[in-house]
């Protein structure tokens, strides 16, 4: 259960306070066991092994946080949002070294005017697309697009953000992010700008959203230690489907999801995303990578507490850096949720993908690159251990429990 805490009952009251003030502790705790074959490490291509392993945060990322507001009259709230990630399975910070990964921003909100908020958050980009993303059913570990190559699932957050979004006026609502790099000099490095659009009517709801993440370095990548934009210097988004242009000057996203609800028991999401590796004068290809995706989840709930739902995605990468025979990821995906109560739930998940083509190895800025068999890697949790083969199949069952 959230608990509402008054800030007279923390004793943090002062002369002055407003009345109208309240703070929300809230959190997930997610457990479970997972399977996956031929694991291995990043960069590598060999020497693949199945795995069993305690996994967490599969269904819903395990964390804790606070969340509240102040009544500043007239229609207008001051909130914040301060949100921790954990493992469950060791006690362990989910990004070492960052006490609030997942979300640290403070703003303003009006019903009539929109919502402000400055701090470390969700781009619009997300924020907007986010409801008919695959993770919504099939979870981002599982099911989100190979190696979260189009950022539909919770992985990015961006530094130093600015974000407006605009309320919602008969069903159409816009929002638009600025990420600050922060480079002397360089108004753009390190920078991230996302804008986007999302339409509400009745059973039917439609998004698009475009984003761009600069490089803040003049020679490392787009993801590199310096970047003000990335979790704590840690490459963000990098897996097996793009280890090979890590050295971007920038990375480019447009997508569009959506999806029609055909009752209260049967519903449908799609979406389409073009992923764009755009290289500079220091990146180790020299041509632009472009991913694109397709995919579709369809989800029925043939019961009060059972969920259930399927999904399949496309994606291709261009030819482009020498590679002849273009990258090509078909995934497949199943899951299945019961509750049993309003905050505790089991689940179970199945994934399955399969590769072809080619791509590039991940070479280092500067060096020559080579050409390499695509290899598997299936949504986002296997990103640090892809398959050392074009096939790779991966479970798990869990617990999730929400306070």
């Amino acid at each position: 259960m959230k608990k509402a805490i008054a800030t007279s009952a923390l004793g943090l009251v002062a002369l002055g306070a407003h009345a109208q003030s309240s703070v929300t502790l809230y959190g997930i705790v997610d457990t479970g066991i997972g399977y996956q074959s031929s694991q291995t490490s990043l960069g590598s291509t060999s020497g693949g092994r199945s795995v069993i392993k305690v996994v967490n945060g599969i269904w819903a990322g395990s964390r804790f946080g606070l969340k509240g507001g102040e009544d500043l009259g007239g229609g207008t709230k001051a909130i914040f949002q301060l949100e921790e990630g954990f493992n469950s399975a060791t006690g362990a910070q989910s990004v070492s070294g960052l006490a609030f990964n997942r979300q640290a921003y403070v703003g303003v909100t009006n019903a009539s005017y929109g919502t402000l908020t400055a701090g470390r958050q969700y781009t619009s980009y997300y924020t907007l697309l986010s409801p008919y993303s695959p993770t919504t059913w099939l979870t981002g570990a599982y099911g989100a697009h190979p190696g979260d190559i189009d950022s539909l699932d919770t992985l990015y957050r961006a530094n130093n953000s600015l974000v407006y979004t605009s309320p919602s006026m008969h069903g159409l609502t816009v929002s638009g992010s600025y990420s600050l790099g922060g480079v002397a000099g360089r108004t753009n490095a390190g920078s991230t700008i996302s804008a986007a659009v999302q339409y509400l009517n009745g059973p039917f709801g439609i998004a698009a959203g475009y984003q761009r993440i600069n490089n803040s370095t003049l020679g490392g990548g787009a993801w590199g230690a310096d970047s003000t934009t990335s979790n704590a210097g840690a490459q963000t988004a990098v897996s097996g489907i793009n280890n090979g242009y890590q050295t971007a000057q920038a990375q480019q996203r447009v997508a569009v999801t959506g999806g029609y609800a055909f009752s209260s028991q049967w519903d449908i999401s799609f979406s389409y995303s073009n992923v764009q590796y755009v290289p500079g004068v220091n990146s180790a290809f020299h041509n632009e990578a472009i991913f694109n995706t397709a995919g579709a989840v369809l989800h029925y709930k043939p019961l009060t507490a059972l969920d259930l739902a399927a999904g399949y995605s496309y994606t291709r990468a261009t030819q482009a850096n020498g590679i002849t025979s273009a990258a090509s990821y078909q995934q497949f995906n199943l899951s299945q949720y019961y509750s049993l109560s309003k905050r505790t739930g089991l689940y179970a998940l199945e994934a399955y993908q399969r590769a072809g083509g080619q791509t590039l190895a991940p070479n280092k800025a500067g060096t020559s690159t080579s050409i390499i068999n695509a290899t598997a890697d299936i949504g986002d949790g296997q990103n640090g251990a892809p398959s050392s083969s074009r096939s790779q199949f991966a479970a798990g069952v869990g617990i999730i429990h929400r306070f």
